[in-house]
């Protein structure tokens, strides 16, 4: 291929032919020559490989990091892409300061992705440097050799050097390289060349976060014709119109739990995100490639389904809505066309006496696939049951929409036993199999359990834990 990418590498401008499909990880390091980007995984998990991703936000230019490993090198057209070696000062920067005091690093592989994370939180304007804060931060980092205390307290040292956070204040405090305050000018200029670039084509390979595609085919994209839906700025963001939220497919899952608007929808969005791989993946994933992905056990996947989300497809100029509840008709087979692209979700208006829990159990509490996950809304008028949506995922073929249990639960009264008696209807519905996550009486039960703690937890006026579970 030979269209040409425009954006900022570090403090450079960039121009290349290479294709579209390459790894920037592999960018890096084999045309750039910076080895300061490590190749751990190759998989998004360790984090070695992290970088920054700066994009035009109004007047000024927003960062966040992600695992370039599973990044397109097409995506960074009108981007400015910072590697350790870009945020480099004569001297140690505070975060880097902080490692070393604290005595964070040891073989030191994995330590410039780790500063870089850190430096990205800060460059936040809002950052809090809390525990909690470097821990969100670090979510995305395996380090086998220093262990996690000695980051943490790195906390310690940049509460004292950290005045304010943000990339004007960093830069103020000589924390950061002065030339990141010129990078808004620079990248109107090259922003420029997306045009010029002809960034419509949707044909070929298409790669949206790269999450997964890149872990299933990473050998072969950066030989094939690839469509970077990521350069379809009509495909982002989120809106409200008539009570309806609608949300643009390549939405991540990290701006999904952000906005304000689903946070007023969905109180604990961002407690139950931070379950869901780390800060660097949920600014890569998006919701589109979750619901095409068809994972049986795709964590945003199973909480759309519950609210009955709707899905927009098109073909061209063609548009086509279809419900999320009858999309999936089998294993990764999907009601949709060849040539279709899921656009939009649409979540439907919601009563606002709607009340909406969603829970995941795993091997780990964090960063991990679900054994089983489930997703319920429900909405109670009078102490009767008007309308529920239930799914969960890994108990069948597909994200499954539990339609005999939501209808047996509607014109019910909340009670253990209508919950139990739910539980049964239910049992019949699924069809686990035994696997590396679990065997299917483990899932099974695993079902009772999270329907037991979704009314608990959504009615704790009128149900215990410990009547039902006894």
């Amino acid at each position: 291929m030979s269209t040409e990418i425009c954006f900022l590498l570090n403090n450079q401008e960039i121009t290349t032919s290479e294709h579209p499909g390459m790894l920037v990880l592999d960018y890096l390091r084999r045309q750039q020559n910076l080895m300061g980007t490590k190749e751990g995984c190759k998989e998004g998990d360790c984090g070695a490989c992290t970088v920054l991703i700066g994009e035009m936000n109004g007047g000024g230019v927003s960062y966040k990091p992600v695992t370039s490993c599973l990044m397109p090198l097409g995506e960074l057209q009108g981007k400015h892409l910072v590697t350790i070696e870009g945020l480099n000062m004569p001297e140690l920067t505070p975060v880097q300061q902080a490692i070393v005091d604290e005595g964070a690093t040891q073989c030191g592989f994995c330590t410039p992705a780790i500063a870089v994370s850190l430096t990205g939180y800060l460059m936040q304007d809002k950052a809090k440097i809390t525990p909690d804060g470097i821990k969100y931060a670090l979510s995305g980092h395996l380090c086998r050799c220093t262990g996690y205390r000695s980051l943490k307290h790195s906390e310690i040292h940049l509460k004292k050097t950290v005045n304010k956070t943000g990339i004007r204040s960093l830069v103020a405090q000589k924390m950061l390289p002065e030339y990141f305050l010129n990078i808004p000018s620079r990248l109107k200029r090259v922003a420029q060349s997306i045009q010029k670039n002809g960034n419509g084509k949707t044909s070929g390979v298409f790669i949206a976060g790269g999450t997964d595609i890149y872990i299933q085919k990473g050998e072969t994209i950066p030989d094939a014709d690839v469509s970077v839906l990521n350069l379809h700025p009509e495909m982002k963001g989120i809106s409200k119109e008539n009570g309806q939220i609608r949300i643009g497919a390549l939405t991540t899952f990290e701006e999904f739990a952000k906005h304000p608007e689903i946070q007023k929808t969905i109180p604990y969005i961002q407690a139950y995100m931070f379950l869901i791989a780390s800060w660097q993946i949920r600014n890569r994933a998006t919701l589109g490639g979750n619901i095409i992905n068809a994972s049986p056990i795709g964590d945003m996947t199973i909480l759309l389904l519950a609210l009955k989300c709707q899905l927009v497809l098109k073909n061209g100029k063609k548009e086509r809505i279809v419900p999320m509840t009858s999309f999936y008709k089998g294993y990764k087979d999907l009601a949709k066309l060849p040539n279709e692209i899921l656009t939009q979700i649409v979540i439907p208006k919601l009563s606002k006496d709607t009340r909406i829990d969603w829970e995941k159990v795993s091997k780990r509490k964090c960063l991990d696939i679900a054994s089983v996950n489930s997703a319920i809304s429900i909405r109670e008028e009078g102490s009767v049951i008007k309308d529920v949506g239930l799914a969960i995922g890994g108990v069948a073929p597909v994200p499954l929409f539990m339609k005999n249990a939501s209808q047996y639960l509607v014109n019910k009264t909340i009670s253990k036993e209508t919950v139990s008696d739910a539980i049964q209807v239910a049992q019949k519905e699924i069809s686990p199999i035994s696997d590396i996550r679990g065997s299917a009486e483990y899932k099974r039960l695993l079902v009772r359990q999270l329907l037991i703690s979704h009314f608990c937890k959504l009615f704790p006026e009128k149900l215990r834990v410990r009547e039902l579970i006894s």
